[in-house]
This record gives C-alpha cells, structure tokens and sequence, in this order.
C-alpha cells in the first residue's frame, strides 16, 4: 500500500453522521481533533469503535481521523463503527465477508418516531378521565 493513501467514507446512525478517513498508520484514533479516550470516556463507545479493526485482525494498521456531528454519544458511536467499516472495505475487498456477517455494513435506519399532536409523545396519550 502506498504512503498518502486516504480511504473515505460516511457512516450514520439515528441523527448522528460521522466522515472517517483511514490511512495507512499505528492505529491511532482522532475524533473531532481529540483522541479517542478524551471524546468517548465510557469503554462500551470505546469497544464499539474498535470493533471492526478486531474482527478483521487490522488492529494497530491504520490512523482513524474522524470528524462526527449530530445525535448522542451511542448514536456517534455506532455511526463511527459504520464509517470504519465502510472505509475498509475500500482497503481490502476481502473483509467484506467478516464484515457483513457482523452486520457492520448494513446501516441501522431506526430512528426517532415523530410526535404526534393531542398525545404527549409519539404512542403515549394523556390520561383518561372518565368522570
């Protein structure tokens, strides 16, 4: 692989939209200009990112650069891990398999119900009164 290669890609989940570059490296995670332990202190985020550098065993090979915007801490994490995945791809087809089976590369669409109006959420109502 040659030196300067950036590999690209977006992942998303619920309203959070990450933009990861991958490039060949030791392993290093930035997210927003920060390392990964100071913009995700729980260990379970932390865990979610680096999954699929385990599972394709190329832990320590690439430098993560990413910039994510919108939604929750859980919500960025899956929408990193997304984009992580999909940028591998792009630097080896052959992780494709592992990936999917993983279910890294299918984009999870749930997002937040809208509410409705004359209810006080999306399903919940206001108490009934019958008297």
């Amino acid at each position: 692989m040659a030196e300067g290669i950036r590999y690209y890609d977006t992942g998303k989940r619920k309203s959070a939209i990450a933009r990861v570059w991958l490039m060949p490296g030791n392993g290093k995670i930035t997210i927003n200009r920060r390392p990964l332990d100071t913009y995700f202190p729980i260990e379970a985020h932390q865990t979610i990112i680096a999954e699929p550098f385990r599972i394709t065993q190329t832990s320590g090979q690439y430098d993560a650069l990413i910039t994510v915007h919108g939604g929750g801490i859980s919500g960025q994490a899956a929408a990193i891990r997304h984009g992580i995945s999909k940028s591998l791809l792009h630097t080896d087809a052959t992780l494709r398999p592992v990936l999917k089976q993983a279910g890294f590369l299918t984009r999870d669409s749930r997002v937040k119900e809208r509410k409705k109006y004359g209810q006080k959420k999306a399903r919940k109502r206001f108490q009934y009164s019958k008297r």
